[in-house]
């Protein structure tokens, strides 16, 4: 990479992070603010993720007590591990 080149893309990095800036700054005034939204954020994601890995769990649950009634040999471990889950 050249020399001019180089220039351009560091001039070019320094403008886009100049404009996140100033974006940043427009939005977000105080930094209680941003605390705040970052924290309700925050608690939001934890809520999704658990209630997303909730029904992912219980939709495999329901897919693998299907498949009980077709493989016997399976279908006593499988019957026990959902037993197990109830208590």
């Amino acid at each position: 990479m050249t020399t001019k080149q180089k220039t351009i893309d560091n001039n070019e990095r320094g403008a886009r992070r100049q404009i996140l800036e100033d974006l940043f700054d427009d939005f977000y005034t105080s930094r209680h603010k941003v605390f705040l939204m970052n924290f309700v954020r925050g608690i939001y994601f934890g809520f999704g993720s658990v209630l997303g890995g909730t029904v992912v769990v219980a939709i495999i649950i329901w897919v693998l007590s299907q498949f009980a009634g077709w493989f016997p040999p399976i279908g006593e471990s499988i019957r026990n591990f959902i037993i197990t889950l109830q208590h």
